[in-house]
């Protein structure tokens, strides 16, 4: 199976392992047929975790990829990698931008929905470019990146794509939604995952030269959103010990798969 997976055209890799993130993203979605609510240290603890592997990823299977990938190309490594760091992270600034604009929309139940399936969707596209990338930079031969070291990839934003599910279809049903279109927001929040992949993969593979500077970009976005969103919303709870050891094991976890294993 796993040499299957790896002999496969790096697109048809993309769109696995975005179509997996996107049926984590449904399945967490998927509660509001079971649950009127989920236990918040279950939540808590597979933010922390993804949010580990995530910060672990995005040092070894895009940063140093990138930075071997700019010398490779005789390019300026700082200059590459800071450039393509800061607009990953101004990308999502300026997508936060937008969403708070959506706080002038007067129709309270309106509101809550746009802004809850808005703020995690525009933050659903960073993590399907990262996978594209990751994977298409595998068919380039850029050292330091293995399909297995991109497969974890996907499945940490994956793992964190489960709450996220949960965390629009939930609050919907309470403001009065039918479970199925709780169901149905929840779950397309992550349907950009396999179009940004797909996206990401046919960039790098077009352009090789672009490669660190898109590898740097997903880094930037990556850690953005790990943590502006993922790590202060575990901790809302008050389960910081938890969460800390749970990131502290998804850092070690990926750390380990890629340098030890890739």
């Amino acid at each position: 199976m796993i040499d299957f997976f790896s002999g496969l055209n790096p697109i048809y890799q993309t769109i696995i392992a975005t179509f997996m993130t996107f049926f984590l993203t449904s399945l967490g979605s998927s509660v509001v047929f079971f649950f009127k609510n989920v236990n918040k240290k279950v939540l808590d603890s597979m933010l922390g975790l993804s949010a580990g592997i995530m910060l672990s990823a995005s040092f070894w299977s895009l940063l140093n990829p990138a930075l071997e990938g700019s010398i490779n190309n005789h390019q300026i490594p700082w200059i590459i990698l800071s450039l393509g760091f800061s607009s990953g992270v101004l990308f999502l600034i300026l997508g936060d931008f937008i969403y708070n604009k959506t706080k002038k929309i007067k129709n309270d139940k309106l509101k809550r929905t746009f802004m809850l399936f808005f703020s995690i969707t525009i933050h659903n596209i960073p993590e399907g470019l990262a996978i594209g990338v990751a994977f298409g930079s595998i068919f380039l031969g850029l050292d330091n990146v293995t399909v297995l070291s991109a497969f974890m990839l996907a499945l940490g934003i994956g793992i964190q794509n489960f709450p996220e599910g949960s965390a629009i279809s939930l609050p919907l049903r309470r403001d009065g939604y039918s479970r199925f279109k709780a169901f149905l927001f929840g779950s397309l929040s992550g349907i950009v995952e396999p179009i940004s992949g797909v996206l990401g993969c046919l960039l790098v593979l077009s352009v090789r030269n672009i490669l660190p500077f898109f590898l740097s970009f997903a880094a930037g976005a990556m850690i953005y959103v790990v943590v502006s969103e993922i790590i202060p919303e575990s901790q809302e709870n008050g389960n910081k010990l938890l969460v800390s050891i749970s990131t502290l094991l998804g850092f070690i976890i990926m750390m380990i798969l890629d340098v030890a294993l890739g």
